[in-house]
């Protein structure tokens, strides 16, 4: 199939790609006048509904860009370079997220204190949180660059990573830990903004980004043949702007998070109180992504197109699940102001308008998957590799039959780290994890990539017996509290 002109020619490439950028950059500088309206929302009293839906769906939205621009590298490597090459992208991405969501687990740990304090009305402790954090959590993701860096061959070549698609998946994974740095600076400045109740603002940073990720993708991988290290130099410059975006707009726009020389200050008393929050939300985090890196190992053995096709379903259920997860963080933020100002009864309330959100949301999703799995697949590999695309509607098939259950889990979740009750949910991470990663290697064998879906069903049941009795004895003690506050 012949490229349309727009990527035959390099000089319409360069002068489309500099519009491109032009007319990005502009669109945040229009934006700021709407921003500069922004207020940080008190979620502690109002309506309900609205500011749970207003506060969620920015941050579905966001999440919805950062995940299409991460499917955005899967097809056009899948499509342009090849099936190899998609399948080094499937067996770096676990690695990958395994740290990314370290660091986003982390700062969701410190938002979640930065929520209670904001609810509680007490600024100078937040902005030393805010500080405390910022410095801490800088030092840490540094070092895990740098670890990351220097270990990616060993990692992946623990994992049988087949070696036609070794150097690839080294290559890839080497650039985008170099990103890591600006993936924290982004996530921890919009984890500040979404605690006292601002989702939208950093959401407007990552919509510019996505679509300059996706530009990226074009010139280095389409028009300058850079393969899958064209696709990570693109994800890196994107994260880059989305940092300095955040950065820029929070001094200038929200003065209460501005800090002088004597303000910015590691506190070590609140660092302690920090770290047992972010250490827990990391923890969780890393242990569901320790869980598909493990897993991953139990798919590289199936072959290539194994691999390939669980790359593409697993950008699908990325999607599928980011919303979900979402939602039960819009929830979070509800729920730790309220925390921070005792209000037991909207806290309940709350719970439930998470929880038809999320119900409503994921039958929904599911009818579209199911319905149409195998055109979804076919965007990231063609129809040309009818193998990998039959692979990847088998697993397709069975899995949009339970999604309800991690749309269940990830809103009971988000009660408990509303709540700061953070050791429940890791603890419910780590039985899910355990379960599903016991059950891939001893079903992937016999099933294939469909073993992998019974896996996850296996682990989902494990996280519902563990949380729910937890859950119900929780929701009694809210009930003795509301009734305490109406006597």
């Amino acid at each position: 199939m012949s490229l349309p002109f727009f990527f035959k020619n390099p000089v319409s490439i360069r002068n489309r790609v500099f519009c491109f950028i032009l007319i990005t950059i502009l669109s945040v500088r229009i934006k700021k006048y709407n921003m500069n309206k922004e207020k940080l929302v008190d979620m502690t009293r109002g309506p309900i509904v609205p500011q749970i839906i207003h506060f969620t769906l920015p941050l579905i939205v966001g999440n919805f860009f950062v995940l299409s621009y991460n499917a955005a590298d899967s097809i056009i490597v899948g499509r342009f370079v090849g099936a190899n090459a998609l399948a080094a992208l499937g067996a770096a991405s676990p690695v990958m997220n395994m740290l990314l969501f370290l660091i986003i687990g982390i700062c969701l740990g410190m938002s979640v204190l930065m929520g209670q304090y904001f609810g509680e009305g007490d600024i100078v402790k937040l902005k030393r949180v805010v500080s405390t954090s910022l410095i801490s959590g800088g030092i840490f993701t540094l070092i895990m660059v740098i670890f990351g860096f220097f270990s990616s061959r060993v990692i992946l070549t623990l994992l049988h990573t087949p070696i036609e698609i070794l150097d690839d998946a080294i290559t890839f994974l080497r650039i985008i830990f170099i990103g890591f740095i600006f993936s924290f600076i982004y996530n921890i400045y919009a984890s500040t903004l979404r605690s006292m109740g601002n989702s939208k603002a950093s959401l407007y940073f990552l919509i510019a980004s996505a679509v300059l990720n996706i530009g990226m993708d074009f010139l280095f991988v389409v028009v300058w043949k850079k393969g899958v290290a064209g696709a990570a130099w693109a994800t890196v410059i994107a994260e880059a702007f989305a940092a300095l975006f955040c950065v820029l707009y929070v001094r200038m726009y929200i003065p209460i998070l501005r800090f002088s020389r004597h303000e910015f200050v590691l506190d070590r008393s609140l660092l302690k109180i920090i770290f047992s929050y972010s250490s827990v939300a990391a923890m969780q985090q890393i242990t569901l992504h320790l869980g598909k890196f493990l897993i991953q190992g139990a798919v590289n053995p199936l072959g290539i197109v194994s691999i390939a096709a669980f790359n593409a379903v697993t950008r699908i259920d990325d999607l599928v699940m980011i919303i979900q997860q979402n939602i039960g963080h819009g929830t979070t933020g509800f729920l730790a102001q309220n925390k921070g100002k005792g209000n037991f009864n909207r806290i309940r309330k709350g719970f439930l308008t998470g929880f038809k959100i999320e119900v409503i949301y994921t039958l929904l999703i599911s009818v579209v998957v199911f319905f149409f799995s195998r055109e979804i697949v076919s965007l990231f590999v063609g129809n040309g590799n009818v193998k990998v695309v039959n692979e990847g509607e088998n697993y397709l098939k069975v899995m949009v039959l339970l999604y309800l259950l991690p749309a269940i889990t990830n809103i009971i979740q988000g009660y408990f780290r509303g709540l700061g009750m953070m050791r429940i949910t890791l603890n419910s991470t780590f039985t899910q994890i355990v379960g599903r990663v016991i059950a891939a290697y001893l079903l992937a064998p016999y099933f294939g990539i469909t073993g992998i879906v019974l896996a996850c069903l296996v682990g989902w049941i494990c996280m519902l017996i563990y949380e729910y009795p937890l859950f119900v004895k929780s929701w009694k003690q809210n009930t003795e509290s509301i009734s305490n506050e109406n006597i």
